[in-house]
């Protein structure tokens, strides 16, 4: 337990370093190794007790740099938002829309590899509305995963702000968020002591990172900076793919599997108690089966379930679909050991 908290702190001193670097992005790279200390359903709750600490740092210190504009059409939109997202939570498993953030992350490839001439455009002005939606995705996103990043960073760069102002706006508009995060997580139960210990252990890291950065930066160049920061949203973007999808295999039991003979090919997906087989065979061609409730049957055919289970243990049912014909339906029947196909 030490030892991972020691990781931790290290880690979110540098994470914060590079989240002032590039603008945001510390909670995306916390979330791999959060992944393997808490459940995902209270990572957020030490998410947002990290970031929260950040943004008001960071307030204090670049208050002056805050652009009001923004501020004023992102927040509004952003609360009803963290609320929604902060409710869902409950019904959304937080581990597909990890999976999700990853491919986000990784797409900054180009970003990496790109020429260091070739910077984003910069567009001085957003509509209104646009400002609005940018809240309403953010708050969004943050109450479900408890971080944000640079998922939005492009939007706060095309705004032709300063480094001085990304940062200071982006703590202005999140920390309203992050406080609104902390108030559901809490009447939700979304916490443990495990989570709050290490949600204290980040936030101590956050402030001595923020007293530290400052005489870092004056050392690292701009474009350094931006590589610095790219490259660790694409390896964070990798490790945290590795990690949900390792989660989604294990509490879903997702298994993907390929079985080829000469006459058919079979792609087979299991998921929780979902069975979806993609066939094609040289006597019927291509063919899309999915398991199904007896409820789904046609009412006509609900009477040959019901006849069925009267001498099975056990009806499993399949829909077939084939193109260009009418569904079809296959009974597994299970007796005694014996697995019985009928049509």
């Amino acid at each position: 337990m030490i030892a991972n908290l020691v990781i931790l702190f290290l880690s979110t001193i540098v994470a914060f370093w590079i989240s002032a670097i590039c603008g945001g992005g510390a909670s995306l790279i916390l979330i791999p190794l959060l992944n393997f200390m808490l459940p995902s359903s209270v990572i957020p709750f030490s998410l947002t007790i990290g970031t929260f600490t950040s943004s008001v740092s960071r307030i204090v210190v670049f208050k002056r740099h805050i652009n009001w504009k923004i501020f004023l059409w992102f927040v509004p939109f952003s609360i009803p938002a963290v609320l929604l997202g902060g409710y869902l939570i409950k019904y959304i498993e937080p581990s597909y829309l990890q999976l999700i953030v990853a491919f986000f992350l990784i797409g900054n490839i180009p970003q990496l590899f790109g020429s260091k001439n070739a910077d984003l455009p910069s567009e001085n002005k957003y509509s209104k509305s646009f400002l609005a939606i940018i809240g309403f995705l953010s708050g969004f996103i943050s109450g479900i995963t408890g971080a944000i990043g640079l998922l939005f960073n492009r939007f706060y760069l095309r705004m032709g702000l300063s480094k001085e102002e990304i940062i200071a706006t982006r703590a202005a508009n999140e920390v309203f968020l992050h406080l609104v995060k902390l108030i559901i997580y809490i009447i939700l139960g979304l916490y443990s002591k495990a989570a709050l210990g290490l949600g204290l252990a980040i936030a101590i890291a956050t402030i001595v990172s923020s007293v530290t950065v400052k005489f870092i930066l004056p050392y690292v160049s701009d474009q350094l900076f931006k590589k610095i920061g790219y490259g660790a949203m694409v390896v964070s973007g990798a490790v945290l793919l590795v990690g949900s999808s390792r989660k989604i295999v294990d509490q879903d039991s997702l298994l993907i599997s390929l079985a080829h003979s000469p006459n058919k090919t079979e792609l087979t997906l299991n998921w929780r108690e979902t069975n979806l087989v993609l066939e094609y065979s040289k006597a019927h061609g291509l063919e899309f089966e999915r398991s199904i409730h007896w409820t789904g049957l046609p009412l006509q055919l609900r009477q040959k379930y019901f006849t069925l289970s009267k001498n099975h243990s056990s009806i499993h049912i399949e829909k077939v679909m084939q193109f260009r014909k009418g569904a079809s339906y296959e009974f597994y029947a299970h007796k005694e050991g014996v697995l019985t196909r009928l049509d």
